[in-house]
């Protein structure tokens, strides 16, 4: 049972889906253009099991991590003259949560506890690609630290690396999730009660929603509060002014537990993803 769990963990970790592929893009001609950064043990594009025409979409699994750092290190791609959009494959225990397939630039630290300072959470992410703020969230009557914190960077790639892994900083295990506006986790959830577009980013047999396609750009407005602490869409953090509500109670705990569960939380459905080429 481990073992089985330690190959599919691994498994998804090698793994790209490469959405916006044109309708002419074949097997061949993806794993052609995806070869150039390293050895491919799978490469395929989705097919509609009727009519056999390509939905737009598409897996590719390299040998190793470091090829998959290599090729999303080479962005943008074109293949067959489209460029496409390729991300990080998510989990399929993850797939369900609320904004796993969103695009952010932004984490949610959480279980910190009291100590760590802004320079040891940039000595610790600093690693994984190029920061540009960090918020150590404070009460804002005592000043006192609240135990979480906020930490963006400049690729949402550099998230997504991330969130596939524990944490541990200043001796603890740490929460570490895709932080979420208000405005993300209703349309993560609009999506979840529709049916359509959980969106499994997971490969062969996985389920793509015909709504909602795989946008370009990615990213969701969200100047409001964050969500994130355990429990779905409770727990957001802040209001128009930009404040933290109370973080705890309503929103669940962030407190030490053994790491964040199911590799990283990402929260659940999001978006489905149609067909992209044409």
């Amino acid at each position: 049972m481990f073992s089985n769990v330690t190959a599919e963990i691994s498994d998804e970790i090698l793994k790209l889906f490469i959405g916006g592929l044109s309708f002419e893009t074949t097997d061949d001609s993806l794993r052609e253009h995806c070869e150039k950064w390293g050895t491919l043990t799978d490469c395929v594009v989705m097919r509609d099991p009727q009519t056999k025409r390509s939905r737009g979409f598409g897996f590719v699994t390299y040998s190793c991590v470091e090829e998959v750092d290599a090729a999303m290190c080479a962005r943008p791609h074109k293949v067959d003259g489209r460029v496409v959009e390729p991300k990080r494959a998510v989990s399929r225990e993850d797939s369900i949560k609320p904004g796993a397939h969103l695009t952010v630039k932004k984490i949610f630290v959480g279980g910190i506890k009291e100590d760590p300072e802004e320079y040891n959470l940039r000595d610790y992410f600093e690693k994984y690609g190029k920061i540009e703020t960090i918020e150590v969230m404070e009460d804002r009557q005592s000043g006192k630290k609240r135990g979480f914190a906020f930490v963006t960077f400049d690729d949402h790639d550099t998230v997504d690396k991330i969130v596939q892994k524990y944490h541990t900083i200043n001796g603890h295990n740490c929460e570490v999730k895709k932080a979420l506006s208000k405005q993300e986790m209703q349309s993560a959830g609009s999506q979840r009660g529709r049916g359509g577009g959980s969106g499994n980013f997971m490969g062969r047999g996985g389920n793509f929603g015909g709504g909602g396609n795989f946008g370009r750009g990615g990213n969701f407005g969200g100047r409001g509060g964050y969500g994130g602490g355990g429990g779905g869409s409770r727990g957001s953090y802040g209001g128009g002014d930009g404040g933290y509500n109370g973080f705890g109670g309503d929103g669940g705990n962030c407190g030490g537990g053994p790491g964040y569960s199911s590799r990283g939380g990402y929260g659940g459905g999001g978006p489905g993803y149609g067909n992209q080429g044409g």
